[in-house]
């Protein structure tokens, strides 16, 4: 039978470095573009689409305001023709009037008011 010696502990050795080939010196590069166009467009963009949201909007209070001067326009209106109304009512009651109408009667026509009244009553004929 084989016996086993204990191990001893070999001290670490850091691993050889591989060799590096050769470089090229670093030639110089351009520099890289930078995207400012896109991101231009892109803000000019949004200003063009909140303009137009603006003028939007400022065109229908526009049309709000117009449509409300002719609203108060009508109703001025109304209220006119409504007091003109009153007056021809007014002017038709007092030209109705019965005191009126006998005055007129008797003055420029000459009738004359009756003594009595007499009430007919008819008797409906059957015809068929």
């Amino acid at each position: 039978m084989a016996s086993f010696a204990p191990a001893q502990a070999q001290p670490y050795r850091a691993p050889k470095p591989r060799p590096q080939p050769a470089r090229r010196p670093a030639r110089p590069r351009a520099a890289p573009r930078t995207r400012s166009r896109p991101l231009v467009a892109g803000g000019v963009l949004w200003i063009v689409v909140v303009a137009a949201f603006l003028a939007g909007i400022v065109a229908l209070n526009v049309a709000v305001l117009r449509l409300s001067v002719q609203v108060e326009q009508l109703d001025a209106q109304r209220d006119a023709l409504a007091a003109k109304r009153d007056a021809l009512q007014t002017e038709l009651s007092t030209a109705a009037a019965g005191g009126r109408v006998e005055k007129l009667a008797v003055g420029r026509l000459g009738l004359v008011a009756p003594e009595s009244t007499t009430y007919l009553e008819l008797k409906r004929s059957r015809r068929r």
